[in-house]
């Protein structure tokens, strides 16, 4: 273990235009107040499975449950339960409960409802800043910069330049590049997708969101990395598992702990593991770096994987 670099505020050198504001904070973090503790949330993008992103609904959740506090705390953990799946088709009330202010630490709990029924509870524990000689964390791992790698709609066009790539390839991959997701994505090691290679239950992407989000309120760029930190993360325990169809997939329950201050407009590694999978459920955890090796955030998610019963892919 290594005790943390400079956990002051980092600039990131990415030059970023103030004009292209971020999507995530114009659009799918700006709730609607209803009433006091009450809040709705729109959509912005809605994966190919039609139900919400679960990112989403972490964010948002988050979000609100951000008003309900003073300006003097800040997240340092949510833990999360999806319940029912989202309806892309309608909008999200989000319930705030204050449920503790106490003098370093608050507790608001956060329900989200759709069609007169919950379908997300969570609970996010706000502290006030303090210090302590108690300090350590692991060493970030090493790996090429954002600047040397291709984001993952460059691969795609990439890939799909290739005469030889088979037609069901290039539609799914036309699909995803259709796809207006705000966030940008550099693979550290790019996934073989001729091969359906099968590979260890860890990957490892620089992310960030799109567009200028600014060195504003610390809770705003925890939203934002709630937001993100649940893109491609269950895929993980299916990277071992290529040889089967996935026939149906979904989180159930997400947990964030937040260490550092940090950028989410700038590019952080997200390093992800799955040290688990059976019973039809599969573990994921990961890590969010600044580029400095900072540790920024820890991710854990639980979440259901079924697949076709009659063969594998490779046996077909």
């Amino acid at each position: 273990m290594a005790a943390p670099r400079d956990a002051g505020r980092f600039q990131d050198p990415d030059a970023r235009d103030e004009d292209l504001r971020s999507v995530l904070v114009t659009s799918v973090l700006n709730l609607e107040p209803l009433d006091l503790d009450l809040f709705r949330g729109r959509h912005y993008w809605v994966p190919v499975t039609k139900r919400l992103f679960g990112g989403q609904i972490v964010g948002q959740a988050l979000v609100a449950a951000a008003k309900a506090v003073s300006e003097d705390v800040h997240v340092h953990s949510l833990h999360c339960y999806f319940v029912r799946a989202g309806d892309p088709t309608v909008p999200v009330l989000y319930q705030v409960e204050r449920t503790r202010t106490g003098r370093s630490f608050s507790v608001r709990s956060v329900k989200a409802i759709q069609h007169g029924k919950p379908i997300f509870i969570c609970q996010a524990s706000f502290q006030q800043a303090q210090l302590s000689p108690i300090q350590h964390q692991f060493h970030m791992p090493e790996v090429p910069l954002p600047e040397e790698l291709l984001t993952q709609e460059e691969l795609i066009h990439k890939y799909l330049q290739d005469p030889n790539l088979l037609e069901q390839y290039r539609q799914g991959l036309t699909k995803m590049l259709a796809q207006e997701v705000p966030i940008e994505m550099k693979p550290v090691n790019p996934p073989d997708i001729y091969h359906r290679n099968l590979q260890e239950p860890k990957q490892l992407f620089w992310v960030r969101a799109k567009g200028y989000i600014g060195d504003c309120d610390m809770k705003l760029h925890c939203c934002v990395a709630a937001y993100i930190s649940d893109y491609a993360f269950l895929h993980t325990a299916l990277l071992p598992h290529q040889h089967y169809k996935v026939s149906f997939m979904a989180s159930l329950d997400h947990s964030l702990w937040f260490h550092a201050p940090f950028r989410a407009d700038h590019w952080m590694l997200y390093e992800c593991e799955s040290p688990w999978a059976g019973g039809c459920r599969g573990l994921v955890q990961g890590h969010l770096w600044r580029r400095d090796g900072v540790l920024a955030a820890t991710c854990a998610q639980e979440g259901v994987i079924r697949v076709k019963e009659e063969t594998a892919i490779s046996k077909l």
